[in-house]
Formats: C-alpha cells, sequence, structure tokens
C-alpha cells in the first residue's frame, strides 16, 4: 500500500527537478537575447554613428573590431570568475556591464568617448557570454545537449535577425542614441529575468547516469593544464573562422564582383542569419540522435562545398552558397560549444568554456585580417574562399582525431 505513494513522490521530485532546469534554460535564453541584439543588430547604425564622431575606416575598423580583441584578453579570465563567483551572478554583472556600456555609447560626444563605451559593452558581453554557456553545461541534461545548443543558436539568430530593425526604426525616428538606449533597456530586462528566474540547479535522469556509457569523460585537473581543452578552444576557431570572417568581406565581394549594392548584399547576409534559425533546430536534434562528430563532420562537408561555390562567377550560387556557408557555419559554431560542455563535464565547467572561448575570439581576429590580407594581396577573393575551404577540410580532421582520442579514453576507463 506504501509503494503507489512513494511513486508519486519520486514522479514529484523528478517533475519539480526537471520544471528546475527548464526555468534555468529558458532564464538563459532571454540572458543570451539581451546580449545577442546588441551585438550583432547594430550594424545598422555604425554609418550614423561614423558620421556623428567623425570616424574614419579604420577608427570604424578599431570601433568594430574591439569585439575580438576584447575576447582575446577576457575570455579566461571570464571562465575564472565564473567558477570563483558562480555563472549566476557573473552572468547578470555582464550585462548589466553590456546595459552601461550602450548607456555610455549613447551619451558620448567625441570618439574616445564612443570607443570607452564600447569597451565596457564588450567586457560585460564578453564575461556574460561565457557564463551563458556555463549555464547550458550546469543546467541542460547531457542526452538533451544537442537540442538545448540548437536552439540557443536559433535564438541567437533570432536576436540578430530582431536587433536590426528594432534600432533601425528607432534611429529613424528617434535618433540613433535613442536605439542604443533601447538595446540598453533590453539588456536590462534580460539581466532582471536571469536574476529571478535562473537557479543553476543541474539536471538528472537515468540515461546520464553513466559518462562512459554516452561517450563523455569528466575532468578532475585544471582545464588548462588538460590538452584536449586546448584541443576544443582550436576545434572552436577553426568552425568558427568561415561564417564570422564571411560576414566581414561578402558586401565588398558582392560589390566589387557582381556590381550589386550595399541593400542587396545585406539581405544575403541576412538570409544566413534567418536560415540558421532552422538549421540549429533541424541539427541540435540530429546530434542528439546520431554520432555527434559524424554529424558535425558533415555540416563541415556542406561548407567546404559552400566555400568553393563562391569562387564561381555566378551571382545565384553565390548567394545560395553564401547563406549556406553563414548558417551551417553559425550552427556548427553553437553546436562546438556543446561537444565542449558534453566530453569534459564537472567543477571545472567555467574555466573549460573560457578557454574554448578563447579559441573563438583568436580566430575571429586572425580570420577576417587574413581574408583582408590575401585580398590585398591577389587582388581578389577567390584565394580566400579556397582558404576558408582548407580549414574547413583541417576542421573535419580535428574532429576526427578528437573523436578517436576520446574513444580510446572511454575504453581506458570502461
Amino acid at each position: 500500500m506504501l509503494t503507489p505513494a512513494y511513486d508519486t513522490s519520486a514522479r514529484s521530485g523528478r517533475h519539480e527537478t526537471r520544471k528546475k532546469w527548464i526555468v534555468s534554460f529558458v532564464a538563459t535564453l532571454f540572458g543570451m537575447m539581451a546580449l545577442q541584439m546588441s551585438s550583432l543588430g547594430f550594424a545598422p547604425v555604425i554609418p550614423l554613428i561614423q558620421n556623428a564622431f567623425k570616424m574614419s575606416y579604420s577608427q570604424v575598423g578599431l570601433f568594430t573590431g574591439l569585439y575580438g580583441i576584447l575576447a582575446l584578453l577576457l575570455s579566461v579570465p571570464a571562465g575564472l570568475t565564473a567558477k570563483r563567483f558562480g555563472e549566476k551572478s557573473v552572468m547578470v554583472a555582464g550585462i548589466v556591464v553590456v546595459s552601461l556600456g550602450l548607456v555610455l555609447l549613447s551619451r558620448a560626444t567625441n570618439f574616445n568617448g564612443a570607443l570607452s563605451g564600447r569597451i565596457v559593452w564588450i567586457t560585460g558581453y564578453r564575461f556574460a557570454f561565457v557564463c551563458v554557456l556555463t549555464a547550458l553545461a550546469v543546467t541542460c541534461p547531457p542526452s538533451l545537449r544537442g537540442r538545448t545548443m540548437g536552439i540557443l543558436g536559433a535564438m541567437s539568430s533570432l536576436a540578430t535577425v530582431v536587433g536590426a530593425p528594432f534600432v533601425g526604426s528607432i534611429a529613424q525616428v528617434l535618433g540613433w542614441r535613442n536605439g542604443i538606449l533601447g538595446f540598453a533597456a533590453a539588456a536590462l530586462i534580460g539581466a532582471i529575468i536571469v536574476a529571478i528566474f535562473y537557479s543553476g540547479q543541474p539536471a538528472k535522469s537515468p540515461n546520464d547516469a553513466s559518462p562512459s556509457a554516452k561517450g563523455r569523460v569528466a575532468i578532475s585537473r585544471s582545464a588548462f593544464r588538460t590538452p584536449r581543452v586546448w584541443a576544443l578552444a582550436l576545434l572552436l576557431g577553426l568552425l568558427g573562422l568561415p561564417s564570422f570572417s564571411v560576414t566581414f568581406f561578402v558586401p565588398s565581394a558582392a560589390e566589387s564582383v557582381f556590381k550589386i549594392g550595399t541593400v542587396s548584399s545585406s539581405l544575403i547576409i541576412s538570409s544566413g542569419y534567418l536560415a540558421a534559425i532552422f538549421v540549429n533546430l533541424g541539427v541540435g536534434y540530429l546530434m542528439d540522435r546520431f554520432n555527434k562528430w559524424s554529424v558535425m563532420s558533415f555540416l563541415m562537408t556542406i561548407m567546404i562545398a559552400a566555400s568553393v561555390g563562391m569562387a564561381v562567377h555566378s551571382l545565384p550560387l553565390f548567394r545560395v552558397c553564401t547563406v549556406a556557408l553563414l548558417a551551417f557555419g553559425f550552427t556548427a559554431t553553437n553546436q562546438g560549444y556543446g561537444l565542449a560542455a558534453d566530453v569534459l563535464r564537472g567543477h571545472e565547467s567555467g574555466n573549460v568554456m573560457g578557454v574554448v572561448s578563447l579559441g573563438a575570439g583568436v580566430f575571429g581576429y586572425v580570420g577576417p585580417q587574413a581574408l583582408g590580407s590575401l585580398r590585398d594581396w591577389t587582388g581578389g577573393f577567390n584565394i580566400g574562399w579556397y582558404v576558408i575551404a582548407g580549414i574547413c577540410i583541417a576542421t573535419v580532421a580535428e574532429l576526427y582525431l578528437l573523436k578517436g582520442s576520446l574513444k580510446n579514453e572511454v575504453e581506458r576507463s570502461a
């Protein structure tokens, strides 16, 4: 007679645990939305900011390129801070700092003031972004890792798609400064939601109980002394380089090769991020149903074909290949973070995410610089597209090596 009551209590406990991690997951998504709306969404008002402060193009490059520079400097400290103070506190503080930086930018009276606001903005972004990844690693069930990272990627893409018209519409009526203030308000709302609803309670299920059975390895030593962490940092850099670099060079390539204007090239990029919403969701499902490493290799194979296709002198093919490279590249980057969270669990999660984010920052800075140098050296963009294809091939090779390394370690620990 006591068994039904016991079972009911157990089911109630499992339901409560599931509810808590789902609420934390949704709160984390709102935090990510608050970050991403302004991160890439402010692009439409860059010309207005340039005119307001009489920036040269080199100054515009510095203003926008601070993202990569600060990612190099702050990714590891962000991971250490998340481990020391907890991902919730640092995430909320980071989003508040993002809002402060946006306010400073909106009130700036000269270039130095604008640059200072941008520095504060990106500093908060980097700390909060690393904590978003840590939060997902801590709270979401490993058996749902692909889908949760897919949803995160889809929401990031959606934030970019929403953020651009959001700031553009406000700027058109009230000026770019009020548009930036709108981003600041959105960031504060995101911080409040995270502060109230994020609990950080890990989700557990019977299917996740055996790490070796699922091909996951927990690390007990420092993340900084674990070769696989640095290998994953390299992987994240390679995964993100194609889509990040192409985003900045497609407008110039479209204008010089196909003679199409800024609006048309912007539509190509927007289409890529719009497609990324659906690709992220679909690939996330596949990552949980099939072998993750094989799915990632398939994504990179598509990107190899897309990179080569961009070198063909055909505008329709250029459009399709650019959209594919952006959508699949952005998706592969998000799932790369999922791999890091999946195979390297434990109390070092914050440091792991800091190190792998460092890899993304390094290549986010180096990639566009390399493509620009190749353009100046050859006078065309084709060599850049071929180099990206080569990078995708190298990424497939590293995926194969990491898969073999993990398989051997799991077998030794079994």
